[in-house]
């Protein structure tokens, strides 16, 4: 017998947990933290594999913050810029 999955992704704003083969198994929840703890749990209660799939940015609300990246934080939050008088 083949090893099903169960998947945690982002979906529709929330994270949830895909049981390959037994959909009415699977649920979803408000982060990507507690979705995780569930599906480990849950995976090896069951004898599964767990992954975890990472979403690109669709730009929604519940996206993470860029400006939290650690890249942006040595960045300047108000760069200076030069004035010209209009001409």
């Amino acid at each position: 017998m083949s090893q099903l999955t169960v998947t945690t992704k982002s979906k529709n704003g929330q994270w949830v947990n895909e049981v390959e083969g037994a959909p009415h198994l699977s649920r979803s929840f408000r982060d990507k933290e507690e979705a995780v703890q569930a599906a480990r749990e849950f995976a090896a209660a069951h004898d599964r594999e767990h992954r975890i799939e990472e979403s690109d940015p669709t730009g929604a609300i519940t996206d993470p913050d860029p400006a939290s990246s650690p890249e942006a934080e040595s960045a300047d939050p108000n760069p200076q810029v030069p004035f010209s008088e209009p001409g």
